[in-house]
């Protein structure tokens, strides 16, 4: 059913990334139980003595894991790694609940065997060249055989959020349409500052790397389903791919579940973090869905071209990024803040306010990679660089373990988020500086 609203148009006065980002009035029904919502959560296996990322695993670990779980924890594709799957939900209080009992599980059984989960995008101190060890199995084979050093680099960790889509049909032209809001949900959850021992200047670091492998990136834009299916079947029959579950972009269509995947956000740190990406994301698929594009939206090339720039400001600044637009830069607090006034109506219906709400605070608190700088540097003044980073370390364990019984600890105390602002914007130019 469809109904015509009446009420005039207001996108005209705003800045044109957040015309593409309005719909225009026209709503389809859409109840809020049909969007049922399903978190993967990957976690490094970190020796709780050494703090280093282990080459090889006991295999008791994944199989003590997998009893405990009931088959909801599994191994992933190198050694130190394992990932978290929940159950399907329609209200992420309760899926809140099963995560955190998830992560206090693999803690439990993590400790048995010497070892801790850590939760972040990439690990502090692990070299892929020593602590790359792939995980056996048939189709970790073939991905290996195809990727060679490539995958050895594989050394990152995400978060995975489903989303069901009432119409299966429509998710290749959701996933269009989601692309200008990649970069606000990367943003929040940037987790990953450094890389085999070192700083890297960014606040997500993680997809930078995961970009050497193919088929990764914003997804193709595709005309409709049809084109989206002549695709994949063309990828398989040229045997450039067995199925497509091995297509590896930040969005996609899932193959298993009749859902839209996101795959762009870095583990988050805190649970609280990564509850509050799930429902924001929740949410613009339900707004996207009831409603058709803005008449005077951006071209898809264009928006696209926007959201490819803002990714990049989101992996280098984080939540202190600006975005471009056509009419001048948009801080992503600002953009965060209209997104959520603009779906107001869908958080409502999906029962997602309060854990909506905690995207405020990632903005103007930081995300785990702002408290990761705040613990290093703290420690590399007194201590140097190689103790800094294993205060970093011991503090991811700490929040990965503690972070789903309580809400989310913030900053450390005592140690400020540091004051990383992207530079301003200049109208032109800018100015200064799972997959299974």
């Amino acid at each position: 059913m469809t109904t015509v609203s009446r009420t005039p148009r207001r996108a005209r006065a705003l800045p044109t990334l957040h015309r593409n980002l309005l719909a225009a009035p026209v709503c389809i029904e859409a109840p809020g139980d049909a969007f049922t919502v399903g978190l993967e959560e990957e976690f490094f296996l970190t020796d709780a003595r050494s703090l280093a990322l282990p080459v090889r695993v006991p295999c008791a670990l994944f199989r003590q894991a997998d009893a405990a779980t009931g088959g909801r924890a599994k191994r992933e594709f190198l050694q130190g790694q394992i990932e978290v799957v929940s159950g399907v939900h329609s209200d992420l209080a309760a899926a809140r609940r099963e995560l955190a009992e998830l992560r206090e599980i693999i803690t439990e059984t993590a400790a048995e065997h010497g070892l801790a989960p850590l939760a972040a995008g990439t690990h502090p101190t692990a070299d892929w060249r020593r602590d790359a060890e792939q995980t056996e199995g048939p189709r970790y084979d073939r991905v290996m055989d195809q990727l060679q050093m490539i995958g050895e680099r594989d050394l990152m960790c995400g978060l995975h959020v489903h989303v069901a889509v009432p119409d299966p049909g429509r998710r290749v032209e959701l996933m269009g349409r989601m692309i200008p809001y990649v970069p606000l949900l990367l943003g929040l959850s940037t987790s990953s500052p450094f890389w085999s021992g070192r700083r890297t200047g960014l606040k997500g670091y993680r997809l930078a790397a995961y970009a050497e492998l193919p088929r990764t990136g914003l997804p193709v834009r595709f005309t409709d389903d049809a084109e989206y299916r002549v695709y994949v079947e063309a990828m398989t029959r040229a045997g450039a791919i067995p199925d497509a579950s091995y297509l590896w972009w930040m969005l996609r269509p899932s193959l298993a579940h009749p859902t839209l995947e996101l795959r762009a956000p870095d583990c988050c740190t805190r649970l609280d973090d990564a509850i509050a990406i799930a429902a924001l994301y929740r949410v613009l698929v339900r707004h996207l869905y009831r409603t058709a594009p803005a008449a005077d939206a951006d071209s898809a090339t264009l928006a696209t071209a926007f959201a490819a720039e803002n990714l990049w400001r989101v992996q280098r600044y984080g939540v202190q990024a600006s975005f471009v637009t056509r009419d001048g830069p948009e801080p992503m607090a600002a953009v965060l803040e209209r997104v959520l006034r603009e779906t107001t109506a869908d958080a409502e219906a999906l029962g997602c306010t309060a854990e909506l709400a905690h995207c405020r605070t990632i903005a103007s608190e930081g995300t785990s990679a702002d408290a990761q700088l705040a613990v290093y540097e703290r420690s590399e003044e007194t201590a140097g660089h190689r103790e800094a980073l294993r205060a970093v370390t011991r503090w991811l364990i700490r929040e990965t373990r503690d972070s789903g019984r309580t809400a989310g600890a913030g900053v450390p105390t005592g140690a400020p988020c540091p004051a990383v602002t992207a530079p301003a914007l200049a109208d032109p130019p800018i100015a200064g500086p799972d997959w299974t």
